[in-house]
């Protein structure tokens, strides 16, 4: 039982999109930070609530390489969009990333379109100002790296959105609306390893990008514990924000 039920860890429900991207050690950071996972293999057909789960203080939506409105090739994105807009309007702490960035964008009424230049490997931030004072972007230093593998982009953001991060490539890089919903382009879950599987079986499309799976691979291979390092604490802020937000859910029962 969750802490909105009374008693236990906070409990995340996380919905993979894609067999190719777990949660990987976003979960494993959230794990360490005193969170229980839930997990909704969307992608193998596990059900897909299109409402919060009274037993669930927070959503993560995860990255994949369907778009954002593939609602004909992934049936579950209607209700996955709801389950993100629902999250929202209770004020349940939401995190989509990459394609759940982008779907929490197209929920509250943004547009998603192909990425003018598609983004693959490692890449520094350019925060805004508005990151410093941000429960979750306050821990990351300007210039932090992380790892980006994208061909969609989040055009244009929703109305009251607050922009936090941004690339030369890629303005829109991570935005909050409210004070519990963050959505990033980005890819804090992924190690190495699975950057490498990603782009070993992209070559074709990465040759037309002018790049390779070594060339994408090389930075974050190389700088594998110093990315880890920024986006750990970053999980915890989120762990902490879950876990306040499932308490005064508790308080108002």
């Amino acid at each position: 039982m969750s802490l909105a039920g009374g008693s236990g860890p906070a409990r995340v429900l996380v919905v993979r999109n894609d067999a190719t991207d777990p949660v990987g050690l976003l979960g494993q950071w959230l794990e360490a930070a005193g969170l229980e996972l839930v997990d909704i293999r969307a992608d193998a057909g596990d059900p897909v609530p299109s409402r919060v789960p009274d037993d669930i203080d927070a959503v993560v939506s995860l990255g994949g390489a369907i778009s954002a409105t593939s609602d004909a090739e992934a049936r579950w994105l209607p209700a996955e969009r709801a389950l993100l807009c629902d999250a929202v309007e209770r004020e349940v702490p939401v995190l989509g990333v990459c394609l759940g960035g982008q779907l929490l964008t197209v929920a509250l009424g943004g547009q998603v379109r192909r990425a003018l230049v598609p983004e693959y490997g490692l890449v520094q931030l350019d925060l805004t100002p508005a990151a410093a004072v941000d429960a979750l972007f306050a821990t990351i230093a300007p210039g932090s790296p992380v790892a980006q593998y994208h061909g969609d982009e989040m055009a244009e953001l929703p109305e009251q959105a607050v922009l936090l991060a941004s690339t030369p490539a890629c303005r829109h890089q991570a935005w909050r609306i409210g004070e519990t919903a963050w959505a990033v382009q980005f890819h804090p879950e992924i190690d190495a390893a699975t950057l490498a599987d990603w782009a070993g079986s992209d070559a074709r499309n990465l040759a037309r990008e002018g790049t390779t799976p070594a060339e994408v691979t090389a930075g974050l291979a190389a700088r594998e514990r110093e990315v880890a390092a920024v986006w750990e604490p970053f999980a915890a802020a989120f762990a902490a924000v879950v876990r306040v937000a499932a308490g005064a859910r508790l308080s108002a029962l």
